[in-house]
């Protein structure tokens, strides 16, 4: 199982990039098109866009309302703080871009920057599934997703070391790092990187690919734990050949009959599941979001411009093909209905 993730605000920015990576053409095994798992922010996020995505098969996850840039407000955060930007976060997420199934149940910490048991806490309460933002070091095998009902299997990673120290009924969709060094029998060993772009010796596309390939052999041919691929789009978009390289991998993969791209709760859901690679084709967990469903709500979304008093100053474009809020979604007011109407 492989995993492709991306970590930040949905926009015309990236759109163009998911479009060409998940065409429609590339399929898995089963017959059903390849999907990825979009850890969105707020601000910036055009909601028809995710909306779309959604409609796609993809899954949607939160990634906070603010993004903070302040790390020791996630690592330091109260319950209320966790609360207000993660099922905030989600609260406008299915509000904007009409996600009504309930799909919504991926938590990712900023700066990966986790916040205790605050934050787990927080997320049983709200039926969060799974967190994806503790790394494990790079080690002789990868490690597996596990729940937090028992001690994590490896040593504490949260950014900023504030890992959950007690039990809690949500799974930890852990991120091994990657091994970058160019030639792993030759070299010297280098700390590993979570995210594909922190890996910042990787400079070329040969670099890249040689990247890919060794860390999806270390994966395969020892436990065969989910490999996980952490992008932030702007990175893919930096070099052409990136983005060559990353699809010229998923179409060797898929030309194999015994790797999937998956997202992150069909991982979860394999595993409550187990089930061989000759049984696959008909999972049905697998098959949920095989088709997309009808055709695109709408070909010209709302471009609300809209002011919040916690923003002052500021106007922000929402883009939505939902009615148009009051003001603009935030901290203290996640529908945008306000205190009072505003002009």
């Amino acid at each position: 199982m492989i995993t492709i993730t991306f970590n930040g605000a949905v926009n015309v920015d990236n759109i163009d990039l998911y479009e060409e990576i998940f065409n429609g053409q590339r399929q898995n095994p089963n017959g059903c098109q390849i999907r990825g798992t979009f850890f969105v922010s707020h601000k910036y996020t055009n909601y028809s866009a995710v909306q779309d995505l959604h409609r796609r098969g993809h899954e949607i996850a939160v990634f906070s309302l603010t993004h903070k840039e302040d790390p020791q407000y996630w690592s330091q955060g109260t319950y209320d703080d966790w609360l207000a930007e993660m099922a905030g976060a989600r609260l406008i997420i299915e509000r904007f871009a009409n996600i009504t199934d309930g799909s919504i149940i991926g938590v990712r910490a900023p700066y990966l920057r986790v916040g205790g048991n605050k934050q787990f806490e927080m997320m049983a309460d709200q039926f969060f599934v799974y967190d994806a933002s503790i790394t494990a070091s790079l080690g002789r095998v990868p490690i597996w997703p596990y729940t937090l009902y028992f001690r994590m299997p490896h040593k504490c990673n949260g950014n900023g070391g504030n890992c959950p120290s007690r039990s809690h009924p949500v799974w930890e969709m852990v991120m091994n790092e990657l091994d970058r060094r160019d030639d792993p029998t030759f070299d010297e060993s280098l700390p590993g990187c979570h995210m594909v772009d922190s890996c910042s010796n990787i400079q070329t596309g040969e670099q890249f690919a040689r990247l890919l390939r060794h860390n999806f052999n270390r994966h395969f041919n020892s436990n065969r734990a989910p490999l996980g691929l952490h992008f932030h789009a702007s990175w893919l978009k930096s070099k052409k050949e990136y983005k060559d390289e990353l699809i010229k991998f998923i179409e060797e993969m898929i030309a194999r009959s015994d790797v999937y791209f998956v997202t992150m709760v069909q991982v979860i859901k394999w595993m409550q599941q187990p089930t061989e690679l000759s049984a696959l084709r008909d999972f049905q967990d697998w098959k949920e979001t095989c088709d997309e469903k009808g055709l695109p709500y709408c070909s010209l979304p709302n471009a609300c411009p809209l002011t919040t008093r916690e923003l002052p100053g500021e106007t922000l474009r929402l883009f939505t093909c939902m009615e148009c809020p009051n003001n603009y979604p935030w901290l203290l007011d996640p529908t945008g209905d306000g205190f009072s109407a505003r002009k």
